[in-house]
């Protein structure tokens, strides 16, 4: 599992213009099954969150796709998590998801 830090390089303005495309993108990646939970910040100003699932390699790829670090509005940082103490409905889920 991997926590992404989505944060903004120069604050919400600049990627307001690029707000369609990092949806449609976040999107496609809930649908594949990728991303299990995105999320603004609060306050907003810092970025998001997103929680996904797969090989890190894959994590990488797909964080560097974002619509937002390409056009370098926003910057990722992406922490792995091997969880060891989880709810059990939780445990089920994430299970599901790696598939």
């Amino acid at each position: 599992m991997h926590v992404l830090l989505v944060r903004y390089t120069d604050g919400p303005e600049p990627a307001a213009p690029h707000v369609p495309g990092h949806v449609a993108y976040l999107e496609r990646w809930h649908g594949e099954g990728t991303f299990l939970l995105s999320g603004q910040t609060v306050p907003d100003t810092l970025g998001g969150v997103i929680l996904a699932v797969g090989a890190r390699e894959h994590v990488e790829r797909v964080a560097a796709e974002d619509p937002f670090a390409v056009a370098g509005v926003a910057a990722y940082e992406i922490v792995t998590v091997e969880p060891g103490r989880l709810r059990g409905d939780l445990r089920t889920l994430l299970e599901e998801a790696a598939g």
